[in-house]
């Protein structure tokens, strides 16, 4: 018992960040970029970085523009070291076929 305790405890240690999915074309995968902000050794002025990270959706319910929490976890393959906690938000952009087709569309007043 005091075994599968100490076992909860590590796993809830784990790291967890929250990020925006970028790319949902893979099945089960999602591209999260996690922002940053640092400082610029020299001039002192704050850069906006980014860290990609490949996070397992296993019931694909994330879509690109999502905010999403993710926590670190097993290598699940080459790339993925991540799997999705929750949505925090769906901000989920028209996808760019809708565009596409809304521009090859003639207008409506001719």
């Amino acid at each position: 018992m005091a075994e599968k305790a100490s076992e909860e405890d590590s796993r809830s240690q784990r790291r967890t960040v929250v990020g925006i999915v970028m790319s949902a074309k893979m099945d089960k995968t999602r591209r999260v970029d996690v922002p940053r902000l640092t400082k610029h050794e020299k001039y002192g002025k704050y850069i906006r970085r980014k860290t990609v990270c490949y996070v397992h959706d296993e019931e694909n319910k994330s879509v690109e523009g999502d905010r999403v929490e993710i926590m670190e976890c097993r290598p699940m393959s080459k790339l993925k070291r991540w799997r999705l906690v929750d949505i925090v938000s769906h901000d989920a952009a028209i996808p760019k076929g809708d565009l596409i087709q809304e521009s090859l569309e003639p207008p409506k007043g001719e």
